[in-house]
């Protein structure tokens, strides 16, 4: 136990005395514990985003860096490296990126914006800054492209010109091919906006411009004109280059591509329609979908490859988006499950004028990304090693648990490992730039999502990495429906039945238990066995509310039989408990009662190693009303109890026995101590349910077992329990879980500016109190208390905690036998606000969490599970033992959506108070360890997040980071310990961010390079025979043509530039990083350039020489060969 000292405490907070008469045991007057956290140990930054880059535009690659950037419609730039290494970056406009540009292997990026500006990203420092931005103000950016080892950008506009950008000093040139020179001077109409720019493989000096309306045309940069125009009846959305440099492809409106030869201007020299239906008659084939990015690669082996996307017939209704790669005679069609944004062959070469040999094609979907192996047959797809799948199915909420039991991540990932696909391509991931970072952190960390098909994901998120390690289907307990029409009509969501509400999570006994939004709980053990479940076990429970003068609340927890209910048997009850069969579908008037929203599978269920079921609770209809989704959840290993809770109260469930402990709605939980003045209300009348649902079929009825006692034997698939069943429930509404991830704050209205209070004494006859936190502990629950004993503390949203004291018998086999007793204590504490969160600590400060028992296999024989259970459940101290001491002492701590208070227990005093805030109200808070101390750490809807120390509530942090613009951002917002917390920022991303000042400071070591220094493969040999002939690659002196020199200055009204930000490290790049590295290289290129271009004019002159005296040798033997001796 770490040591502390006690001192007074600071900052003027001081206790607050005990109203009892003597003091508090083990504190004595004037002295508290010290607090080891100050404000020093705290600060804010993001660290992370994992997960696929939402609504994605634009892609680029590295082929000798071998990185991957993806563009967003929202300004983000997204770039990955090898698995691991990924890194996140954010243009401040928010302006969509419509094309990246790698400046490659130099560690640099150019990207185009939809705002029409151009940024240059330095990617050799761990977190990247744009060193440059030019904003155009009079053209619109269509196009842009940057030769390889060019320092100019050509830049196409909407008005059909190109100018050309000095990617070095980030200005424009005064050189600009206007679209009225670039078409026949005979063309009266526009060509349309640039969508294509590139250079002639095996000459710089040609460059190619595609125009939308069609038109085609080869510019030649010297001489500044025109050589050939190629005009095509259909629009134009790519081109790709051959790389010998004498044929291009174009890719067009109707579905066709058309090979045309640089020199054959006046008519393609091939046009196929793909997937066109070719008439018998000779006629053009019918027009196709649009094909709207076509690549050109070439092999030395074999056929050249044609990719495409798009192209489809029109009359394929229905079919998925497709790639389509056509390589000699075959043609594979690849259906993929999202539209295609954008698509990228990687090949051996960066080089254009080389054979290409393509290996592998990375295509971008609309929410994923794919990677197809281009040299396997069949064409099969890369396992993806990035954790881009958190969005497969919406999520809903999610837990972060930090520095938990090292044996978590390895267990799970034994069982997970089991679900993986099989059928990927067996070559190695082929985006393999950068390097991990070098951090020290250690400690393993978990993220549990849940999701809207029902499935829970466990993440590891140790180290600043994300894996998925297990995924477990809840949807599998339940019957599914093969169509709508099939659909019980008792389902209260329109959509996503299954999808998970609440999760709560037991890491030492690693029992889960899931919440979902159609009223279900379902509890879960972890084993390492496979198993055949005969019977889901289920548990069927009428929660309901309702005041009505003629019923008193019942006090002490005990059940009481139902009195009979239009839906239950005739005959007569007995106050004994007992068992009776019934139709438990609709009465008389056509109600719905007693029925749960979905059905519970009757087949038998194979587990495989893993999460197993152990037990469905489910909410049932009352009098026609649905149940009330879920609002809170806990579950404890130590105890075997599960609690749940949502607008009309609480039930209490022993998940060991399998059977409800407890069933109040929330105003009988107060018994007399109720500090409200309640609106009694007279029974209802029986009405249809609103929200559209219909009546159930009568042949649906089933005949199940109910049972009225919470010690019973359990009856197969089927038992139910009441509390006052004649009661029904006071509100109706059809609720559902929106599929854009939106969903709602448990059952809070969207206002995030109202204000709370729960200081009103008596309630509008509406309003209803939420169960919304629960916490199991070992604590006093009275004042008079001097031992420690089990119970439940209940918060709710009008900010009461209530106790529920826990009789446990003893572990073992009586645990199984005996009942287990819970009754409400009547124990009182009022904040302000719904309470949102609680916890305890010890005498020293030191924070106590829930009993709860080691993990043991769940499937092990019998005799040795029992031994097993003997041996590893806490003992529960239900009697003062003789060595415990009578001073013991401890502190609650109960956050509520206003207030923070700390109490003092036994004695129940107010040690300390913190107003929150007052304008706006708590979203989440936690009660975290911080290295040596403890905090609460809070989330305001008004975008601060907050730490106060412990126990003394001083303020530590208050940030404004993220102004709440979204309730996906409310639902997922979690802290954790070590100062670690997340939040869902897109449908598909999860943004880590720390608020610790260490994590912060050492960051920078964790956080991946993204560039490493790779030599660039050399170019291609140019043979002996091109250089002595000419042919081969044609160099271009673009300084000469493009600078200041050759082609003046540009108009300063067209662009503006805009220094970058690049922070501190950014100005160290700007000096020795991108810009001075690539004048360096540049100059170096340059002269050697110049000295390759000198030898190479040597040795062509040396080689004309030495043809020439061949030739006049040659001339010189015939001459004298047939000469005698005497005639020379």
């Amino acid at each position: 136990m770490k040591k502390f000292n006690i001192r007074k405490v600071l900052d003027g907070l001081t206790a607050v005395s005990s109203p009892s008469p003597s003091p508090q045991p083990g504190v004595k007057e004037n002295d508290l514990i010290p607090e080891t956290l100050q404000s020093e140990h705290f600060q804010l930054c993001k660290t992370v985003r994992h997960g696929f880059p939402y609504q994605p535009s634009s892609m680029a690659f590295d082929p000798v860096q071998k990185i991957l950037a993806i563009g967003t419609q929202s300004g983000a730039l997204r770039l990955f490296g090898r698995p691991g290494v990924e890194c996140y970056c954010q243009h401040e406009s928010g302006a969509a990126v419509i094309q990246l540009q790698f400046l490659i292997n130099e560690g640099a990026l150019v990207s185009a914006l939809a705002d029409d500006s151009i940024h240059l990203w330095n990617l050799r420092q761990k977190r990247p800054a744009i060193l440059h931005s030019l904003k155009f103000n009079r053209e619109r950016i269509t196009f842009c492209h940057l030769p390889f080892q060019s320092k100019w950008l050509y830049v196409g506009t909407e008005r059909g010109n190109i100018h050309i950008v000095n990617v070095e000093s980030f200005t424009l040139s005064g050189y600009t091919i206007m679209w009225n020179k670039a078409i026949e001077l005979s063309s009266k109409a526009h060509p349309g906006p640039v969508v294509h720019i590139s250079d002639n493989p095996m000459d710089e000096g040609k460059l190619i411009l595609g125009f939308e309306s069609g038109i085609v045309v080869l510019w030649d940069l010297k001489s500044k004109k025109a050589d050939y125009r190629y005009t095509y009846d259909e629009a134009i959305h790519s081109l790709a280059w051959h790389h010998e440099g004498k044929q291009f492809i174009c890719s067009h409106s109707d579905g066709t591509l058309t090979i045309w030869n640089v020199k054959s201007p006046s008519k393609p020299a091939q046009t196929i329609t793909p997937h066109g239906k070719q008439p018998k008659d000779g006629k053009k084939p019918e027009p196709c979908k649009p094909i709207l990015k076509v690549e050109y690669k070439t092999t030395r082996a074999g056929d050249p490859f044609m990719i495409f996307s798009g192209g489809l017939s029109y009359d394929t209704v229905g079919r998925r988006p497709c790639l389509t790669v056509m390589h000699g005679k075959s043609t594979a069609v690849l259906e993929m499950d999202y539209p295609i944004v954008d698509f990228l062959t990687l090949c051996e070469t960066p080089y254009p004028n080389d054979f290409q040999e393509p290996y592998a094609v990375v295509v971008l979907l609309d929410k994923d990304l794919v990677v197809i192996d281009l040299a396997q047959n069949g064409y099969p797809i890369f396992e993806n090693p990035y954790p881009l799948s958190i969005h497969e199915s919406p999520v809903t909420c999610c837990e972060y648990i930090a520095d938990c039991s090292v044996d978590l991540i390895p267990a799970l990932y034994s069982v997970g490992s089991r679900q993986k696909r099989q059928g990927y391509s067996k070559k190695e991931w082929p985006i393999s730039g950068g390097n991990w970072g070098q951090g020290t952190q250690s400690y393993p960390e978990i993220i549990i999502t849940g999701h809207a098909d029902g499935s829970v994901k466990f993440w590891d998120a140790s180290a600043i990495m994300l894996q998925v390690l297990y995924k477990l289907k809840t949807a599998k307990v339940f019957e599914r429906s093969r169509c709508k029409e099939d659909k019980p009509s008792t389902e209260i969501v329109d959509e996503d039945p299954f999808a998970i509400q609440l999760m709560s999570w037991c890491p030492d006994s690693r029992v889960l238990c899931v919440a979902g939004v159609s009223a279900h709980v379902i509890i879960y053990r972890f084993s390492k066995q496979e198993i055949t479940t005969e019977v889901v076990q289920l548990l069927e429970v009428r929660l309901q509310y309702e005041l009505n003068d003629l019923e008193s609340p019942e006090v002490g927890g005990d059940q009481s039989p139902a009195p009979p209910t239009p839906s239950t048997s005739p005959s007569p009850q007995s106050a004994a408990p007992q068992t009776h069969a019934s139709t438990s579908s609709n009465s008389s008037d056509g109600m719905r009662d007693n029925v749960p929203c979905l059905k519970v599978r009757s087949t038998p269920l194979k587990q495989s190693p893993g999460y197993q079921v152990e037990l469905v609770v489910q909410l049932v209809w009352v009098s026609g009303e649905p149940p009330q989704q879920i609002s809170s959840l806990a579950i404890n290993s130590s105890y075997g109890l599960v609690v749940f809770g949502n607008t009309n109260g609480l039930a209490v469930v022993d998940y060991l026995q399998k059977t409800v402990l407890l069933n109040l709605g929330t105003v009988e939980l107060y018994g007399s101590n109720d500090p409200y003045q309640r609106q009694p209300r007279s029974p209802r009348k029986s009405r249809q349910p609103s929200g559209g649902l219909g009546d159930i079929n009568e042949g649906s009825a089933t005949s199940e077992d109910r049972c009225k006692s919470p010690t019973s034997v359990l009856m197969p698939n089927h038992q139910q329990f009441y509390n006052g069943g004649g009661r029904g429930a006071k509100m109706s509404r059809k609720l559902s879980l929106p599929t854009e991830l939106k969903p709602d704050l448990d059952n809070r209205d969207n206002s995030f500016s109202r204000s709370r209070s729960s200081s009103v004494t008596s309630i509008d006859k509406d309003a209803r109190e939420a169960i919304t936190s629960f916490y199991f502990c070992e604590t006093y629950t009275h004042k008079t208390d001097t031992v420690l004993s089990p119970s439940l503390w209940v918060g709710t949203s009008l900010g009461t905690v209530l106790v529920i004291s826990l009789n446990l018998p003893p572990a073992g086999e009586q645990r199984l036998l005996q009942p287990v007793i819970v009754s409400p204590s009547g124990t009182l504490i009022r904040l302000k606000g719904s309470v949102l969160r609680m916890a305890f600590l010890d005498a020293t400060g030191s924070l106590l969490p829930p009993p709860s028992e080691p993990w043991h296999e769940p499937n092990a024989p019998d005799d040795r599970e029992e031994r097993d259970k003997v041996r590893k459940r806490r003992p529960m101290s239900v009697s003062p033992s003789a060595s415990q001491e009578l001073t013991e002492n401890q502190y609650a701590v109960v956050c509520s959506e206003k207030q923070a208070k700390v109490i003092a227990l036994p004695s129940q005093t107010c040690m300390f108070k913190h107003n929150i805030t007052e304008t706006s109200f708590v979203l989440r808070a936690d009660v975290v360890q911080m290295g040596t101390g403890i905090c609460v750490a809070c989330f305001c809807a008004n975008g601060h997040i907050m730490t106060l120390s412990l126990p003394g509530l001083r303020p530590l942090l208050d940030v404004n980071y993220l102004p709440l613009t979204d309730m996906r951002i409310a639902r997922t917002f979690c802290f954790s310990n070590l100062g670690q917390a997340l939040y869902l920022t897109s449908p598909t991303e999860i943004q880590r961010l720390t608020y610790s000042q260490d994590v912060c400071e050492n960051l920078q070591e964790m956080l991946g390079e993204l560039f490493t220094p790779v030599e660039t493969p050399e170019a291609p040999n140019r043979g002996f025979f091109k250089g002595l002939f000419g042919g081969g690659a044609q160099s271009l002196d673009r300084e000469e043509l493009f600078g200041e020199s050759g082609a003046g200055k540009a108009s300063r009204s067209l662009a503006q530039h805009i220094p970058g930000p690049g922070g501190i490290e950014g100005m160290k790049g700007a000096a020795s990083g991108v810009v001075g590295d690539l004048a360096r290289a540049r100059i170096a290129l340059d002269e050697r350039g110049q000295k390759l271009s000198e030898v190479e004019e040597r040795t062509a002159a040396m080689m004309a020489s030495a043809d020439s005296f061949s030739k006049h040798a040659h001339e010189l033997m015939l001459k004298c060969k047939d000469k005698k001796w005497y005639q020379f």
